[in-house]
């Protein structure tokens, strides 16, 4: 199964509770709680390209399945991850003692986020 496609962001759930955990600042949280984000992933064999658009905010991340990588976070910091693929829809990694998620279902791309007791989950649709 591939990845690749774009996909809007429909529904969030602890939003607002986890960007307090990562550190970011109200306002940002404020602003960022009601923007559609849309991800365009391609993926060739196990490489990654991943971009999530946020408003005027664009993350960018490359991996590649199995190997060590830096990827950007949402608060904007850098950390070393390794992501692994469990099945053929499923990209999993480990950023920061922070466990990450991402399962594609059909066209629908659901990333759950887990940092201590916190959880978000976010679900995208491919457009």
């Amino acid at each position: 199964m591939s990845f690749t496609g774009k996909y809007e962001l429909q529904s969030q759930e602890n939003f607002e509770a986890f960007m307090r955990a990562l550190g970011l600042p109200e306002d940002q949280i404020q602003k960022g709680k009601d923007i559609k984000s849309v991800s365009e992933i391609v993926q060739d064999g196990k490489k990654f390209k991943v971009t999530v658009t946020t408003g005027s905010k664009v993350l960018k991340n490359e991996f590649t399945v199995g190997e060590e990588c830096e990827l950007e976070l949402l608060n904007g910091e850098k950390a070393k991850a390794l992501v692994q693929m469990e099945g053929d829809n499923k990209l999993v990694a480990q950023v920061k003692g922070m466990k990450s998620v991402t399962e594609l279902n059909g066209d629908i791309l659901t990333h759950t986020m887990t940092l201590g007791d916190l959880t978000i989950k976010r679900v995208s649709k491919r457009i």
